[in-house]
């Protein structure tokens, strides 16, 4: 029997397989080798403002009640760092180069903005990746951002904070979870996908 085109997969933490289908979503897909290194920031912060503009939108009253503009605000500043942390380890941490694209989408349902983002990661850094995560899912989130914010003090040249994901369970109350899967036999990368769940 041929398994080679058989995918392995693997889910950590919070991560919904079979997502409801929504009634408002939004998909984008980047690639990552047609974006310079200098503009990926600007890419990244246009992306999750758009977002987040789009998905703010939706949290205006009807025509008969006043329109809520504190949960509209809440939700377009919660999209926008939580967008823009997914965009900026995806580039930071993905294949430059790769053929397969970054793509992020956000799904809308009446109490739940779920994200899912997925990129590839070069497949030696795998075990790596979910051993940190592990750390994530198995820690105090508030003892492991005092640990991070600590570690960054002594780093200073460091360029990685390491404090985005534990900002989205520490400030927002956000679920997280992956899946990994496998690309082509051929390929030496690894197809990730991160799911962030945020209560509204």
């Amino acid at each position: 029997m041929n398994t080679g085109n058989i995918a392995i997969q693997q889910i950590l933490g919070n991560f919904i397989q079979d997502l409801a289908p929504s009634q408002e979503y939004l998909i984008l897909s980047l690639s990552p080798g047609s974006i310079p290194l200098r503009q990926r920031c600007r890419i990244n912060c246009l992306s999750a403002d758009f977002l987040a503009d789009y998905l703010s939108t939706f949290f205006l009253s009807d025509e008969h009640q006043q329109i809520e503009c504190n949960k509209q605000a809440e939700v377009k500043s919660a999209v926008s760092y939580i967008a823009n942390e997914l965009l900026e380890n995806a580039m930071k941490y993905g294949v430059e180069m790769s053929p397969f694209p970054i793509s992020i989408q956000i799904h809308l349902n009446p109490e739940l903005i779920v994200f899912q983002l997925t990129n590839s990661i070069h497949s030696d850094k795998t075990l790596e990746f979910q051993n940190h995560i592990e750390t994530i899912l198995n820690g105090d989130p508030d003892e492991l951002y005092m640990a991070q914010l600590e570690r960054n003090a002594l780093e200073e040249e460091s360029e990685e904070s390491g404090l985005g994901l534990l900002t989205m369970l520490n400030d927002y109350g956000a679920k997280l979870g992956w899946k990994f899967e496998s690309l082509p036999q051929d390929s030496t990368e690894m197809a990730v996908t991160t799911m962030v769940q945020l209560n509204i």
